[in-house]
């Protein structure tokens, strides 16, 4: 299976994925490819298997980072809003920058990555600006510290959302800030328990339709203080 495979290096960790048919598209490869995991775990980083990074924390699985992205393409285009609940080491902000880079320039795109540690905060603008510095200089992503499961409605509403952590019921907030024609994907369940990854639609009348698409086993989506 793809989430035992080890790469040699990162462009072989995403031939992997291409060949066990986790990538499906060669944008999602290119925008993987174009960020080498070494700058964001510093342990086995072309291992398909989570990663400590610190502060009680993993960066997920290659192969989920890989889902995501597939799952968010079509909302990963110039000038979208994207939130990263739970950005953590700043690897798929990054990709989600490089995928809709590639796709064209736009002033008006926004790639926010939202993390309640502060250590997370600064670790991850500390491996963003070692791969590419020009990332956050542009002033188009944005790392931010802050409570997730709030979002950050300063930039709403957003095409697309990701969480990185399970949250125990549907994240209402989260959908109050999710652009009509919007996704988000979330992982819900309890912790230690039974948890799926779900799609959240929002179509142009802003009626919600939830997809299940996996089961998954994530940490909670909490703040310092639960």
């Amino acid at each position: 299976m793809a989430w035992r495979s080890v790469g040699t290096s990162n462009a072989d960790l995403i031939r992997q994925l291409r060949d066990y048919g986790v990538i499906a598209t060669e944008a999602v490869a290119d925008a993987m490819t174009a960020t080498d995991r070494k700058h964001y775990s510093p342990r086995n980083p072309y291992m398909d298997a989570p990663q400590p990074i610190g502060g009680s924390v993993t960066i997920s699985a290659p192969h989920m980072h890989a889902f995501a992205l597939e799952y968010l393409r079509d909302q990963l285009k110039p000038g979208a809003h994207v939130l990263d609940v739970g950005s953590g080491s700043g690897y798929l902000t990054a990709c989600f920058y490089r995928y809709i880079k590639a796709k064209g320039e736009n002033e008006n795109t926004r790639i926010v990555g939202i993390e309640h540690q502060v250590s997370l905060v600064q670790l991850s603008k500390s491996n963003l600006n070692a791969d590419d510095s020009s990332m956050l200089n542009s002033g188009q992503m944005l790392i931010v510290e802050g409570d997730g499961r709030l979002g950050h409605a300063a930039l709403a509403p957003y095409d697309a959302i990701h969480v990185g952590a399970a949250a125990p019921e549907t994240p209402n907030e989260l959908l109050n800030q999710l652009a009509r024609g919007g996704r988000l994907i979330v992982p819900v369940g309890p912790e230690g328990g039974t948890q799926y990854m779900q799609q959240y639609d929002k179509d142009a009348s802003g009626k919600v339709q939830m997809t299940r698409l996996m089961g998954v086993m994530y940490v909670p989506l909490t703040d310092l203080r639960s």
